[in-house]
């Protein structure tokens, strides 16, 4: 459903947002969210670019959110590091279709809308509050079986 980058990308967010007091270093990022340190360092860019991060530099430098965690959206992340696919033309190329999809593509085109909305009405904040039942990422592998 999303890409790679906005699942790291929505790792290393969640982080800052659970350490609000921090400024982190990319390898702490790295190390915490299992994240390869050269792609998060890209990540991390395309962020600040978006303005959802801000970088100190220097030795004590890192990353911190430029806003609070309940005004950065999940749909904010990932769209500053790509965007949800969505079925705008028929995928087959059919141009007696034109812009009217098919019942299949235009139902999967729906569930795709649905994530969107999803994605724009969870913040950071959501995903931190939930942490007080469990941890905020996996921090073991295990969790993920």
């Amino acid at each position: 459903m999303i890409s790679q980058s906005a699942e790291y990308a929505l790792r290393a967010v969640v982080w800052l947002a659970s350490h609000p007091e921090a400024t982190l270093s990319t390898p702490e990022i790295a190390r915490r969210t299992m994240v390869p340190a050269g792609y998060l360092s890209k990540i991390l860019q395309a962020l600040a670019r978006a303005g959802l991060v801000a970088s100190t530099p220097g030795r004590a430098g890192g990353f911190v959110l430029t806003r609070p965690a309940n005004r950065i959206s999940t749909l904010d992340v990932i769209n500053a590091v790509g965007r949800l696919p969505r079925i705008e033309h028929c995928p087959l190329g059919r141009e007696a279709h034109g812009c009217h999809l098919c019942p299949l593509h235009k139902r999967l085109d729906e569930v795709a809308a649905h994530a969107e909305r999803v994605f724009a009405e969870t913040t950071l904040a959501d995903l931190v509050k939930e942490r007080e039942s469990g941890a905020v990422l996996c921090e073991t592998v295990q969790c993920l079986t």
